[in-house]
């Protein structure tokens, strides 16, 4: 459905409605759209299929809590983490046990619900549930059995459809579910039988478990003819409203009735008050009234307790365990536990707060990959191999430029840069002084007959009239430092820089030559720097910012009270060294 047609037809729907004010039905529509927004970014993912999104790749296990749970195992950069969420390593009526990952994590984020507690063995909670249950109903009484929409009471129902099948005298006493969502949750339990336990998968050849022979759906209380003893599981499992709080209120005065808490109860709610079993309880509507009803906590929960907890992390054996999902002091005595089993070991275990934040550090090694073309033939010792190092993710790969569109989804392509200079002088001028920097200037041959030298197969400048020349060249970095020197050489010849004799007659003489090596660093430096002018003893005052540098043209050697500037003017005049002809009298 498009998302305008999905917003307009919730609109329509509440706007219609005379129980939501405008004000309520604008935050509902946002909140709708908000959920779509989320919905559109979802996807699906089997357990054990690996996905990965930008470099971050991760798997799920099966977690054993309800049906379809997951744990997750993320690996980022090397360093797993598994996160269990809500688990369960006991097999239940219909599900299957937490998986154990076949490798140990670094990081494993725990739920820690029942803390030190342990549970009863299986076998004796369904017995203590069932004889409960038969023994109220029995007498006349009325069971209500607060439980979750989602896992315990499938697992429940299972229960007790198949202890009804096995006593005939009691198929006359009615059993109910309460839940709009069980009921839809229902057709999920009928349609996923393969993604439970062998036990309902061999149930199933026979008949589908979850189509039950004595239970029956309740829609709401205005349907329920509450005539003699039932059996009625009810949403929602605190008991802080809903036809779970209905019931309760409605059957807490009589003794013979019965409310069975199933699995965990949170505190504040009125299901972990009445399992202290209080005289007076408060009813939904603020009167109190006597609590007569048997109170019996017999749990389900699909929860690990410390024994699971203890083998789970014994087997996984990680280095670092956060403890999630618990209240303080269950988490503090877990914690407390946890370290004495561990102790001996550089096991780190941290229990921290809502929204407090933790972090660990890793240390690994990265290694980059060769493929492609540079791969083939192996480096011999103390041969070297380069390429384009390629950073994908948190992988690196080494590959030659031909290969970048075969091993990634990036292009390359060349960019030819152009630039005109201001120039009315002669052309020769140019080349000669070319020729005095740079080892190979060549004349290239043009159908326009128009002038034109290549300096190092890089740089092709041409005389394109009497007022400028252009420099071409394909760009790369020493091909944009050789057009950057000559740019400089272009501009300056004929400007005022250092008092120097003409070329043609310096070049004849020692003194000469050195002058005119003493031209080439300051045009070019006057070009990375702008404001240069020569000093005292022919050295380089270089400003740049309100900092002040000399520099000895002929030794390199800089002055400088700030020392960024002073290694950057060394590095410049390194470059400049190695860009152009070394001087022969110079390098004598």
């Amino acid at each position: 459905m498009p998302q305008r047609l999905f917003t307009s037809c919730c609109l329509r729907i509440m706007s219609k409605s005379a129980k939501f004010p405008w004000k309520i039905c604008c935050i509902m529509r946002m909140t709708l759209l908000a959920l779509w927004r989320k919905l559109s970014f979802a996807q699906v993912i089997d357990f054990h299929q690996t996905l990965e999104v930008n470099g971050i790749r991760f798997w799920c296990y099966t977690a054993g809590h309800v049906l379809g749970a997951a744990m997750f195992m993320v690996d980022i950069a090397g360093v797993r983490i598994l996160y269990t969420g809500d688990y369960s390593r006991e097999e239940d009526r219909h599900l299957r046990a937490a998986e154990l990952p076949q490798f140990s994590p670094d990081i494993c984020i725990i739920e820690s619900t029942y803390g030190i507690q342990q549970h009863q063995p299986r076998i004796v909670r369904e017995k203590r549930f069932t004889e409960v249950i038969h023994n109220t109903v029995s007498q006349g009484g009325r069971v209500l059995i607060p439980a979750f929409a989602l896992g315990r009471a499938q697992e429940l129902l299972l229960i007790l459809d198949e202890y009804w099948s096995k006593h005939p005298e009691l198929h006359k006493i009615p059993i109910y579910y309460a839940s709009p969502l069980a009921k839809r949750c229902m057709a999920v339990y009928q349609t996923y039988i393969n993604s439970m336990n062998e036990r309902i998968r061999n149930q199933f050849a026979q008949s589908n478990p979850f189509v039950f022979k004595h239970i029956e759906s309740l829609n709401s209380i205005e349907n329920f003819h509450d005539v003699g003893p039932s059996v009625v599981m009810a949403s929602p499992g605190g008991l802080q409203s809903g036809l779970s709080r209905q019931l309760f209120d409605k059957w807490c005065r009589d003794k013979k009735n019965a409310c069975v808490i199933p699995g965990y109860v949170v505190e504040g709610t009125l299901a972990k008050t009445i399992i202290n079993e209080p005289r007076e309880v408060t009813l939904a509507n603020g009167l109190t009234a006597p609590l007569h009803m048997q109170v019996h906590y017999i749990s389900f929960s699909a929860h690990a307790d410390f024994p699971q907890t203890s083998n789970f992390l014994d087997e996984l054996q990680p280095p670092n365990i956060i403890l999630v999902h618990g209240e303080a002091n269950e988490m503090s005595r877990l914690k407390q536990k946890l370290i004495s089993q561990f102790d001996g070991t550089n096991t780190k275990i941290v229990s921290p707060k809502n929204c407090q934040s933790v972090e660990m550090y890793f240390t690994c090694e990265k290694m980059a990959k060769t493929i492609g073309r540079l791969a083939e033939n192996m480096p011999e010792g103390g041969e070297s191999s380069g390429g384009l190092l390629v950073k994908k993710g948190f992988t690196y790969q080494i590959m030659a430029p031909e290969d970048l569109q075969v091993f990634t989804q990036l292009s390359t392509a060349n960019i030819t840069q152009r630039i005109a200079v201001p120039y009315s002088g002669s052309f020769g001028v140019i080349k000669y002084r070319l020729k005095q920097i740079y080892e190979s200037v060549e004349s290239a041959t043009e159908e326009s007959d128009v002038p034109t030298l290549v300096v190092h197969e890089r740089v092709t400048v041409r005389l394109e009239s009497e007022s400028y020349v252009t420099l071409q060249w394909s760009s790369d970095p020493i091909s944009d430092m050789v057009s950057d020197s000559m740019v400089a050489v272009v501009l300056n010849i004929g400007r005022e820089g250092p008092k120097l004799v003409p070329v043609e007659e310096a070049a004849k003489t020692k003194e000469g030559t050195e002058r005119v090596a003493l031209k080439v660093v300051y045009s070019l430096m006057a070009s990375l720097f702008g404001d240069v002018k020569v000093g005292e003893e022919g050295k380089f005052v270089i400003s740049v910012d309100g900092d002040v540098a000399h520099l000895d043209g002929r030794s390199g050697d800089v002055e400088c009270e700030n020392a960024t500037l002073k290694e950057r003017i060394k590095t410049a005049f390194r470059r400049i060294q190695g860009a152009v002809r070394p001087i022969p009298l110079l390098a004598s």
